[in-house]
Formats: C-alpha cells, structure tokens, sequence
C-alpha cells in the first residue's frame, strides 16, 4: 500500500511542475532497487523478530546496516556509470532512501510493541 502511495505522488508530480526536471531518467530503476532492497531486508527482521524476540533490536540494526551498504553500493555504480549525477538524483535517492527507511522502521516497531504487550 506504501509503495502504491508513492508511485501515485510520482506520478502527480510532473503533472504539477512540467518545467522542472523532477526525476532523473532512471528514476524507476532506483525505486525498484530501494522497494525491493526494503521488502527483503523488513521480511528478513520480521521472520528473525518472530523466532527469538530477544534480538530483534540487534535484527532491525543489522537489516538497515545491510540494506545502506547496498545502497552505497547502488549509489557508486550509478554514479560511475551516469557521469555527472547532480542534484536531482542525491535528492531523488536520499528521499526515496528516508521514506522507506522510516516505513520500514515504523512498521517493525509496531510489530515488536504488539509482541512486548502479549
């Protein structure tokens, strides 16, 4: 439902400013890579957090230390292969970046209040 939210504000957005270059021109790829990077790294914590509760902290930290080293990752390949990156695409990524982030976070902290009150 998260990613359905942000693929409607992507698509609203070029209708509301035609005369800026909002996006750059691989802007789905990366949102298929942070969307997808996002739901490995969450159903990764969340089958570790309902095995053995004691350590999901350290599961949750681990999944989002994993999940900025592929980014950085993503970040240096993109970069060595579109010369030049510019503004529009650190903005585009580091957005996309914290929303999932925060998502991703959110919804595991929800699901370990609801373990620590059973």
């Amino acid at each position: 439902m998260f990613v359905g939210l942000l693929i409607g504000v992507v698509a609203v957005l070029p209708l509301l400013f035609p005369d800026k270059p909002l996006f750059v021109n691989n802007f789905w790829l990366m949102f298929g890579f942070l969307a997808g990077i996002t739901y490995i790294a969450y159903m990764l914590v969340d089958i570790g957090v309902k095995r053995d509760p004691e350590v999901g902290i350290m599961a949750i930290m681990g999944s989002i230390a994993v999940k900025m080293i592929f980014c950085m990752a993503f970040v240096l390949i993109y970069s060595i292969k579109a010369k030049g990156i510019g503004l529009v695409f650190l903005l585009n990524f580091f957005s996309l970046y914290l929303l999932f982030t925060v998502f991703e976070v959110s919804c595991l902290l929800r699901n370990l209040r609801h373990q620590n009150l059973k």
